[in-house]
Parts: structure tokens; C-alpha cells; sequence
């Protein structure tokens, strides 16, 4: 019976060119034979799977007749069948550092460090910090104590004692790669790796620095000061770079910061723009007057203009969220409040208007 190679990849009869890809450099990461998990037999199903799969001929024919007959890979064919031209594709890695595949997982090491070297990075550290409405419209800033793996205060992350110099590592005479030897079924090949020792520097301290021990990293508290900027949206997120976890030979990692704004009772923001509700007399919004507005950098006077309707939106240019050398303006909404309950001198007062057709 011949194989449901769909089945194989989890995929069904309408996957497309990229749903393949996907499926195998996933499968293909997760049975590979030199992995901890691995299973060879599992990887060389995935692998002939994606070998016809991927061919648009192969393919065609398997759809057809259940089974390629263009060469198709798998036992007595090429090796595992692979297309390596696919694999060039998967090399590139995700910018955002999400890719489940990679060629260094697999095959960097296998052909002597063929593929790219990627530079050494510490891990990431992200951490909340909570600030006023006035804050985020302004701009503030905080310091914050995180307790994280940094360069030796006393080395400076070389790993040697004050006054004493680094010398060539005898481990990797020099070099910061050590060969070695791996099996897999693909045959015997030639392993290019970090030397442990020396960490991929090709250095070590003739006397080691008694405070880290000769590793160049110490864990321990350390302040930091964010600059929070003007007109941060609540949820937004602040990237420190080289804030986060250092590591040896190799770059920190970055600090992101997730913003939490609190609202305000009286203000809201839109864009650069700050926007309130001002709550007038009937009498000011038919006659105009003059109202006290306290805002977020001190009080102001709002000039009603006389004839004002409800809903009516006054402008203050230059009162909102600063914008690098501007700001934007603050947006007065006002609200007519009713009496609910009239004088017998209001009313007649009233009565007297409705007589003149007000």
C-alpha cells in the first residue's frame, strides 16, 4: 500500500507550496536523528514525504496514481531524497527571532561551521511599569532594580584577576572553535563548535578574577533608569537595548518595558490632542461667560461664546500632548446642564421668553 504522504506532513490534499514547507521544517527539527527526541526512521518518512510533496511534478503524479515516478527518493533513490536548494530559504532565520527552523539546529554543524556564525546574545528581560495619565502625556522617568546576570564589576567580563593578562587557550590552541567527530545517518561529519573553555574567545586569563571566578559575569542588583517619552500610549512597550542578561564573549540582551497609563477622570487622549467636558450653565451657554479650567499644567480661563450649543467643541491650541517641539491642543467638549428644578420667578422668567418666541 502505497503512503498517504498528506497524512504524513499533517496536511491535507489543497496544501499549498508554503504549508509544506512549514510542516516539514517543523517535523524535520523535531525527529532529527542527532537530536535528544529524535527518530530516524520518522525523519526519513517526513523527508521522502516533503521530497515529492515540494516537486510540482512528483506531486502531480503521486495525486494521480499514487505514487511519483520521476525519480521519486526514499529507499534506493538519493539519500533521504532532500532538495537542498529548499533548505537556503530557512537559513535566514526570523527577524523576530521566532523561526522553529534553522539550518545551525541541524546542519551548520555537520559540514564544519559552513553556515553562518551568529554572534553570542543574552537573553531578554521584560518587566511592567505602571505611571499617571499626566505622566504619559509628559513623559517621566523611573528607576527600576533588576536582579540580573552582568559583566564582572572587577574584570570589566574578561575573567581575569586585576594585573594579570590572558593567554592563547591550550583547549582550542588559540582559535575559539574545537573540531569534532558526529555520526549521523546522513554519514560521518566534521563538527566545528565553541571551545568551552575559553567560550569561542581563544583567551584565558593566566589568573583568574577571584570575584567571578574566571567567568566574566556576576549576578547582582542593578539600577536602572528609564526615560519614559511624552504621549506614550497605555499597552506600549519601551526597548532598552543591552539592558537585558549579559553574557560572555557575546552581547547583552535588550530590556523591554510594557507601559500601563491609568486613565484620568476628566481627560482623555486622541493623537496629540487632549480632550475634556466642560459642564456650563444654560444662562452662560445663551448670555457667554467666563469658567476656570483646571488642566493637566495648571488652570485656565475658557471664554463661553455667547449662543454656545451642547456638543460644541472649543479649541485651546497648544494645551495637549507635546509632540518634539510642539504640542498639540486640548479639545473642550461642553455639556449644557438642565435645572432640574425652577424658581416661580424662573418661570415666569421663562414663560416671558417662550412669549417672544425663545
Amino acid at each position: 500500500m502505497s503512503k498517504d504522504y498528506y497524512k504524513i506532513l499533517g496536511l491535507d490534499k489543497k496544501a499549498s507550496k508554503d504549508d509544506i514547507k512549514k510542516a516539514f521544517r517543523k517535523l524535520a527539527h523535531k525527529y532529527h536523528p542527532d537530536k535528544k527526541d529524535g527518530n530516524e526512521s520518522k525523519f526519513k518518512e517526513v523527508n521522502e514525504a516533503y521530497n515529492i510533496l515540494s516537486n510540482e511534478k512528483k506531486r502531480k503524479e503521486y495525486d494521480t496514481y499514487g505514487r511519483a515516478f520521476s525519480g521519486a527518493g526514499g529507499p534506493g533513490g538519493d539519500p533521504g531524497g532532500f532538495n537542498w536548494s529548499d533548505f537556503s530559504q530557512f537559513s535566514q532565520g526570523g527577524s523576530q527571532g521566532f523561526t522553529d527552523f534553522d539550518l545551525g539546529d541541524i546542519f551548520t554543524d555537520f559540514f564544519g561551521g559552513g553556515g553562518r556564525q551568529r554572534q553570542r546574545r543574552g537573553s531578554d528581560i521584560s518587566i511592567d511599569i505602571e505611571i499617571s495619565f499626566k505622566e504619559s502625556v509628559f513623559g517621566t522617568e523611573r528607576k527600576v532594580i533588576l536582579n540580573k546576570t552582568s559583566h564582572c564589576q572587577i574584570c570589566g567580563g574578561l575573567g581575569a584577576k586585576k594585573g594579570s593578562t590572558m593567554e592563547s587557550c591550550s583547549t582550542c590552541n588559540g582559535k575559539g572553535r574545537i573540531h569534532e567527530t558526529a555520526k549521523s545517518f546522513f554519514g560521518t561529519f566534521t563538527t566545528e563548535k565553541n571551545c568551552k573553555v575559553c567560550h569561542g574567545s581563544g583567551e584565558v586569563p593566566k589568573e583568574k578574577c577571584e570575584n567571578c571566578g574566571g567567568l566574566g559575569l556576576e549576578k547582582r542588583q542593578e539600577e536602572i533608569e528609564i526615560k519614559i517619552p511624552a504621549g506614550i500610549d497605555d499597552g506600549q512597550m519601551i526597548r532598552m537595548s543591552g539592558g537585558g542578561e549579559a553574557i560572555r564573549n557575546g552581547v547583552s540582551g535588550d530590556l523591554y518595558i510594557k507601559i500601563h497609563a491609568r486613565r484620568d477622570a476628566n481627560y482623555v487622549k486622541e493623537g496629540n490632542n487632549l480632550i475634556t467636558t466642560l459642564n456650563i450653565k444654560i444662562t452662560d451657554a445663551l448670555l457667554g461667560n467666563e469658567y476656570s479650567l483646571q488642566t493637566l499644567d495648571g488652570k485656565i480661563k475658557v471664554q463661553i461664546p455667547e449662543g454656545a450649543t451642547f456638543g460644541q467643541i472649543l479649541r485651546i491650541k497648544g494645551r495637549g500632548v507635546p509632540n518634539n517641539s510642539e504640542r498639540g491642543d486640548l479639545l473642550i467638549k461642553l455639556n449644557i446642564e438642565l435645572p432640574k428644578k425652577l424658581s416661580q420667578k424662573a418661570k415666569e422668567a421663562l414663560e416671558d421668553l417662550k412669549k417672544e418666541g425663545i
